[in-house]
């Protein structure tokens, strides 16, 4: 039976960091769900097309891997597509409580989806999508920090692509 996971968020845009758990959850699941949230509430940077465009040049390359967007609840997505698992990144002690929380939630509505987490790679432990948009609203180089695509598709929106 095949093992499949969801991998939620924003991913406006989508980080090293977040590449490294993917790929680091690629050995624990048959299948990853990259599942964008269909957040109203937050102020993205980015439409969800454009984030599925560089969530597929980031993740060209891996094989087993689903670019998705969803809305509503997480836990009732995951049923929707028979995912086991629940995938997420920590990357400090800050994390764990939020995340702690959600997992408990989650786990309150659906027994059967398990919530499973990684710990950041100390490499991109500082990384957030938050950061690294600020750095690149100032032209900050951010290129160890996000794939070639992404830090392209930074710069034009933030106006510093060459013409």
């Amino acid at each position: 039976m095949e093992r499949i996971a969801i991998y939620p968020g924003s991913f406006d845009p989508i980080t090293n960091g977040h590449i490294d758990i993917i790929k680091r959850g690629r050995k624990l699941f048959d299948k990853i769900i990259v599942a964008i949230l269909c957040n109203s509430s937050k102020n993205a940077l980015f439409t969800i097309e454009e984030r599925k465009e560089m969530l597929r040049n980031s993740l060209h390359d891996m094989t087993n891997i689903e670019i998705a967007s969803f809305d509503g609840l997480l836990v009732d997505y995951a049923v929707e597509r028979k995912a086991d698992a629940i995938l997420r990144g920590m990357r400090a002690i800050s994390d764990f409580e939020y995340e702690f929380q959600m997992a408990l939630m989650n786990r309150s509505l659906q027994r059967n989806v398990q919530t499973v987490f990684l710990i950041s790679g100390l490499k991109w432990i500082f990384i957030s999508s938050s950061v690294i948009k600020e750095a690149a609203r100032y032209n900050g180089d951010i290129s160890n920090m996000v794939h070639p695509f992404v830090d392209k598709k930074l710069k034009e929106k933030f106006g510093f692509s060459n013409p």
